[in-house]
């Protein structure tokens, strides 16, 4: 009998349909990115406060402004993934004031 239960619907996770994501174990049809519901492995997860998103959704949300879309420097937009449903992020576009 398992004993690890999927904290996405809350049942009982067993060996052949496990998937370990941010140190917890998932249903693998449960893991999906918290914003754009794509399916994720361990390759794709980024976890924050126990919530799992894509890599890409995760940059958008709390990641700094200016980030969105691209992998650096050479590919900044303002994207704030406002089209799949993100409403807001942890990072503002004013800079902080440290230091003063």
């Amino acid at each position: 009998m398992p004993s690890e239960i999927c904290p996405k619907c809350n049942k009982p996770v067993y060996a052949a349909e496990k998937k370990i994501a941010g140190g917890k174990s998932w249903h693998k049809m449960c893991l999906k990115c918290g914003l754009c519901n794509k399916m994720l492995d361990s390759t794709t997860v980024a976890e924050h406060e126990g919530e799992v998103f894509c890599k890409q959704c995760h940059g958008r949300k709390f990641g700094p402004k200016g980030y969105g879309f691209g992998g650096g420097a050479g590919a900044l937009n303002m994207d704030s993934g406002a089209h799949i449903g993100n409403k807001g992020t942890e990072m503002g576009t004013k800079p902080t004031t440290a230091g003063i």
